[in-house]
């Protein structure tokens, strides 16, 4: 069976060229000859060999300056050169091995010998030329990647900024949606139809409801992008705030609240953190029960604390559990809202360190949870 590498044995004498042919044919390898260095030169510039056997003392051009070509030549530089030599004296071989062999070999040949460290050097050489090919096909993929991501994070900007401005710019309008429907209820309260009020306010809700999803589109920008430094909560009065926030909608709820007057620190970014308690005890305030009982309550352990809200509601099967923290994904069907608001909880959760999920049984309502490292 044919080898695949190529040997060049160069040498001026025939019979140790021939002794070497033989027997390196008989151990399949595909063998080139050179009666001197210049024709090894020739040689190695179209054939190429994978290693080379090189005569010291030749006529015209010796080993060592035929050796000093090739290793000077780009093309040939990395082709292993083994040197026969005759000679014994340590300084001959050290200059051997300082011109860039990776070996030699003493006359008379020992063939045994010869073939151990060819298939020593050539076991290295292939090595290495694999090692250069991955590295290349390495440099380029990372090439394609660094283009990519370039390409990727100049159109992530392009939307970044399109999204920003899309939503600035429909907030004024919106707003003044708003201003007019409200102002046009009591403007003209006894001069407007039964249907007119119904139109005007739904006019109205739904300019609310696009300003909410324009605000949360916002945050959930900001919170991809911004960069925060967590510092201890007083998560008492962020509560506090978020309840206020929503005071309108408690009532309008007839909701209840049941809240802990235990409050571990934590760290975090209040900021954030107020929207996390938003989004919470909105989705509590929607799905629980009628009229909705809402239960706050924290649990620490030596790292954490997990920070909860349950609500009286229906509850959610294991399927739907599990795809509450997803973009654009509603509790209930039946319930409008563009499903952002868990979606920004996780990002913010996660981005400060701590984690979110739900917990649920049909029947028994539902159990929102998140945590955050416990200040130091």
């Amino acid at each position: 069976m044919p080898n695949s590498n190529t040997i060049l044995i160069v040498d001026d004498i025939p019979e140790n060229i021939s002794t070497l042919f033989d027997f390196l044919d008989a151990n399949n390898f595909e063998v080139l000859v050179a009666r001197d260095g210049l024709t090894a030169l020739e040689i190695t510039e179209y054939e190429r060999p994978d290693l080379i056997l090189l005569d010291v003392m030749m006529p015209g051009l010796s080993g060592f300056e035929t050796c000093e070509h090739l290793k000077a030549n780009i093309d040939t530089k990395d082709i292993p050169v083994i040197f026969m030599t005759a000679l014994s004296e340590t300084l001959d071989k050290v200059k051997g091995l300082s011109l860039g062999a990776v070996d030699y070999v003493t006359k008379p040949i020992q063939q045994e010998e010869v073939l151990a460290r060819i298939n020593t050097h050539l076991t290295v050489y292939n090595l290495q030329q694999q090692l250069k090919l991955k590295n290349v096909e390495l440099k380029l993929k990372n090439n394609e990647l660094k283009l990519k991501n370039n390409e990727l994070e100049i159109k992530n900007n392009e939307l970044d900024t399109f999204s920003h401005t899309v939503a600035h710019d429909l907030k004024n309008p919106l707003a003044n949606l708003i201003s007019l429907s409200d102002l046009l209820m009591e403007e003209l309260s006894d001069d407007v139809s039964e249907q007119g009020h119904i139109c005007l306010q739904h006019i109205l809700n739904s300019s609310q409801k696009m300003v909410s999803i324009v605000n949360a589109l916002l945050l959930l920008a900001k919170v991809s992008k911004q960069e925060v430094k967590s510092t201890p909560l007083d998560m008492q009065d962020i509560v506090y705030k978020a309840t206020q926030r929503l005071d309108l909608m408690i009532q309008q709820y007839q909701a209840e609240l049941v809240i802990t007057d235990k409050w571990p620190i934590t760290l975090g970014y209040a900021e954030w953190i107020e929207e996390v308690w938003v989004n919470y005890l909105t989705n509590g305030l929607k799905y629980g029960g009628k009229p909705p009982r809402l239960e706050i309550g924290t649990v620490e352990d030596d790292n954490t604390v997990c920070f909860w809200i349950k609500d009286n509601g229906s509850g959610l099967e294991q399927e739907s559990i599990d795809k509450l923290f997803t973009q654009f994904t509603r509790l209930h069907a039946s319930v409008e809202g563009h499903g952002l608001g868990l979606s920004i909880v996780r990002h913010i959760i996660e981005k400060l360190g701590g984690e979110v999920g739900a917990k649920s049984k049909l029947g028994a309502g539902c159990l929102f949870y998140f945590t955050l490292p416990k200040a130091i």
